[in-house]
């Protein structure tokens, strides 16, 4: 069984992401620390759509080993340093997502544990 979209209609009038997601039981789970979009050899690219290509391409490699895609997220937190990187994140993400809707999280926050971060993602998936 899959994980299904419970959608009240809030989420439809601001974006692409569920309401709420049902797990059904006895699904196996994989968690994600925040996710910057650092380069495995340490650099970082300087902006917000290079950092979210590679945020999101370790996101979906997480999934890939644990046997996942981006279908089975049942919900993702996306951590932000600077509101005006909004529309170019949001591009990416739905470039990465396709038509898969997990609930959602968008904060702008003040600041990130590197001070070169723009954005961390935090995923939740599972899988039966």
């Amino acid at each position: 069984m899959a994980n299904r979209y419970q959608d009240i209609g809030v989420a439809r009038q601001i974006g692409s992401y569920s309401d709420a997601v049902e797990v059904p039981p006895n699904a196996r789970w994989l968690v994600t620390a925040g996710t910057p979009g650092l380069a495995l050899d340490g650099s970082l690219p300087k902006d917000i759509t290079g950092q979210a290509e590679l945020a999101w391409t370790h996101i979906v490699t997480m999934l890939e080993r644990a046997e996942m895609t981006v279908r089975d997220l049942v919900k993702v937190t996306h951590y932000l340093l600077r509101a005006s990187d909004i529309p170019a994140y949001v591009k990416v993400r739905a470039r990465f997502l396709g038509d898969a809707r997990p609930a959602s999280m968008l904060l702008v926050v003040p600041q990130l544990v590197r001070p070169e971060f723009l954005l961390e993602v935090e995923a939740y998936a599972a899988r039966s």
